[in-house]
């Protein structure tokens, strides 16, 4: 294999192709009428046809949940546990309050903060295995304080549920309520509901480009977290000093997750830029994931020289990348040129695998250059504000008139009248 290195960012966009096609639409299309139509029979069906599982049932049984727990090795136990804390605790931070002003009068205005009513879940299952995602999605709605927390992902042959260490992890943080279901079916049973499984009003969690297709396609009738692409890194460079060995196994960390991944980085210097793709040519043949890997940089990934540190920002502004690692010479000096990013790693001691894993911060994050107005998942994913208005005679009176001839401009004569009738009035 060989890793291209592109002379400025316009030839490495030229060379990437697009994320999803017509043909990904019109499948998902026809799985969702299809559980529209049939319900748990098409889960069946679909489930057989995709993952090769023939379903006995689609709920999971709490006993087997705890069972996957109780199994858990306890060193691998203690690690999710710490991560669960650090997750929880960074979570916390992020709480909204409701919150009232009341003016001299007795006008109250303000907000009033109510989590969803019920979430679902989408946990990943196909090229690798992770509770991970679980975590990062249940714990920001259980802080948000979501009554009701829903959780699907694809089963598997030997079992016909989920992964064990995503059923003891679901186990760990208290979901319950868990389906042996995963694909763009599972977005539409938890869109639409099911015999089995009662719809949802908002959907989180990546998956491959027909869960993404199929959340975007169920937007409107459900709230989502956002349209996930593949996952993708960025990595920038303007220190010859940093190990050519943190910049490769970084870069890896991405392009193992998925043929479409992305792993780009960006350096100042072409010898950096050689070296680099001289040890990743050596090091991919003999990867666990040489595949997945030699596919991303054969379509996906490479290298890219800049100029300066100007076209390093630039770069980063223009694609926005999901993670970003900024190995220049002063990152947190540079903080304040970063626009567009969905996560950012600062210096050479934070590679993206902690914030993947342990550090806290939300690893489901804006892809596909969605970070220009997108952001992490969080609390208020899982929360929505309600604006409250009680307004005092006095105040009425004082605003009233501001407020018919306002109406009255846009020729919606009755929001006028609604005003007029109370000025008049002595009650």
């Amino acid at each position: 294999m060989k890793v291209a290195i592109y002379n400025n960012l316009t030839d490495f966009q030229q060379a990437t192709p697009p994320e999803f096609s017509d043909e990904i639409s019109n499948s998902v299309r026809e799985i969702i009428g299809q559980v529209r139509a049939q319900g748990d029979k098409a889960l069946k069906d679909l489930t057989s046809r995709f993952d090769g599982v023939s379903l006995d049932q689609i709920p999971v049984p709490t006993e087997y949940l705890k069972g996957c727990l109780e199994k858990m090795d306890k060193h691998l136990r203690s690690v999710l546990e710490e991560a669960a804390d650090n997750i929880r605790r960074f979570h916390q931070r992020q709480k909204q309050q409701s919150q009232m002003e009341f003016e001299p009068d007795g006008t109250l205005l303000g907000w009033k903060v109510t989590p969803v009513d019920a979430a679902g879940v989408y946990v990943p299952g196909g090229r690798a295995v992770y509770p991970s995602t679980l975590l990062m999605n249940v714990i920001p709605a259980q802080v948000a304080g979501v009554p009701r927390l829903v959780m699907v992902s694809p089963p598997n042959r030997e079992t016909g549920f989920p992964h064990h260490l995503v059923c003891g992890a679901a186990a760990l943080v208290g979901v319950e309520e868990i389906y042996a279901v995963g694909g763009a079916q599972s977005v539409a049973a938890l869109a639409y509901g099911t015999e089995s499984i009662s719809k949802v009003v908002k959907i989180t969690g990546p998956g491959n480009a027909y869960v993404a297709e199929a959340k975007r396609q169920v937007y409107g009738l459900v709230g989502i977290d956002s349209i996930a692409g593949p996952s993708e890194i960025m990595v920038v460079c303007d220190r010859e000093d940093i190990p050519v060995e943190f910049l490769v196994r970084d870069l890896l960390s991405q392009a193992e997750h998925d043929p479409d991944a992305g792993a780009v980085l960006v350096t100042t210097s072409r010898s950096q830029a050689e070296a680099v793709a001289k040890r990743l040519e050596e090091l991919i043949p003999s990867l666990p994931r040489k595949e997945i890997l030699e596919e991303s940089f054969r379509q996906r990934s490479g290298i890219i020289v800049a100029k300066n540190l100007e076209e390093i920002f630039d770069a980063i502004n223009e694609i926005a990348p999901e993670h970003l690692e900024v190995l220049t010479q002063n990152p947190m000096e540079d903080l304040h040129r970063i626009r567009n990013a969905g996560a950012i790693f600062l210096g050479p001691h934070t590679p993206e695998p902690v914030g993947d894993y342990f550090a806290g911060p939300n690893h489901t994050l804006p892809t596909s250059g969605a970070a220009r107005f997108a952001s992490p998942l969080g609390v208020s994913d899982f929360v929505k504000t309600s604006s409250i208005l009680s307004y005092s005679k006095t105040k009425l009176q004082q605003q009233g008139p501001s407020v018919m001839r306002f109406a009255q401009e846009e020729e919606l004569f009755a929001h006028a009248e609604a005003i007029r009738v109370r000025l008049e009035s002595s009650f």
